[in-house]
């Protein structure tokens, strides 16, 4: 959720994964379900959960890494977690994650060509 283009936390400090300079965002680029874009709520969170990732890194097995999402989204729809992986932004770049049957990607602000009438 944002309000005038600035995330809003819901309550929850937000705690981004952050090595040399780049940011660790989770997607899942594989068809069937999208993990940030069919999130309910804030998108934000299952975006940037610093937990997730850091368990993606290390290689966890994929039904802690279930347990773990399910311990802290109760309530959402996790079907992109089965594919899900991390992809390193720059820090301070304004992107969005965007969906095509499930399937998601970056898209950045800077890289967009925009055609002129």
């Amino acid at each position: 959720m944002r309000l005038n283009g600035e995330p809003i936390l819901s309550g929850l400090d937000m705690q981004k994964l952050i090595k040399d300079g780049k940011v660790a965002v989770l997607i899942s680029p594989g068809f069937g379900a999208g993990w940030s874009t069919w999130a309910i709520g804030d998108p934000d969170e299952l975006l940037f959960d610093a937990e997730i990732a850091q368990a993606l890194l290390d290689g966890v097995d994929y039904g802690d890494i279930e347990l773990l999402a399910k311990s802290k989204y109760p309530d959402q729809y996790l079907g992109g977690l089965d594919d899900l992986e991390v992809q390193w932004v720059d820090q301070g770049t304004e992107f969005i994650v965007e969906e095509y049957d499930g399937s998601e990607s970056i898209r950045y602000k800077d890289g967009t060509i925009w055609s002129v009438a």
